[in-house]
């Protein structure tokens, strides 16, 4: 298991997701790498780069649930399941949000949109396998950067509704 992480501050401001944590009083490890634009998977990138198993880093995807647009976290190593997600939330039917949208309602570019500290605050739903580890890793905001926290701080955060809705 993974120890706890201590709270990072960097003296820089951060990005709106390290400046949200620090602001909540909640302990983080800032995780940072070179980004290769070449690379397929910005997620699997990131658990190369850090070392860190995929089933720990998770990815932070926007969908459209009937009309409204929702937050989803799932592991890298795998993929979302729209029909578990839009049930996550009580709705019908859910598809992947045009990225341009998501880009501008989140304030955060494509590769790097983090569930914290986002332009607008969406509803989010966290893939329920996050509580099964002390410690999960989440983009802080841009590409080649990522935060690490407890699951249970980012569903606080977040206010995530925990969720099987992540498939292998």
């Amino acid at each position: 298991m993974a120890k706890k992480p201590k709270k990072q501050q960097s003296g820089g401001g951060g990005t709106p997701a390290t400046v949200a944590l620090t602001t909540a009083g909640v302990d983080f490890t800032v995780h940072s790498y070179d980004h290769d634009p070449a690379h397929p998977s910005y997620g699997e990138e990131a658990a190369e780069a850090m070392g860190v198993s995929p089933d720990r880093v998770f990815k932070t995807l926007v969908a459209d649930v009937d009309g409204a647009l929702t937050v989803a976290v799932v592991p890298v190593a795998g993929s979302l399941d729209l029909k578990a997600l839009a049930t996550a939330v009580g709705g019908k039917r859910a598809a992947m949000a045009d990225p341009a949208l998501a880009e501008r309602t989140t304030g955060y570019v494509r590769g790097g949109i983090s569930p914290l500290g986002q332009r607008r605050k969406l509803p989010t739903v966290l893939d329920a396998s996050a509580s099964a580890h002390l410690t999960i890793c989440v983009s802080a905001g841009r590409r080649g950067l990522e935060v690490e926290l407890a699951p249970t701080d980012l569903a606080t955060l977040t206010n995530a509704t925990l969720a099987p809705i992540g498939r292998p």
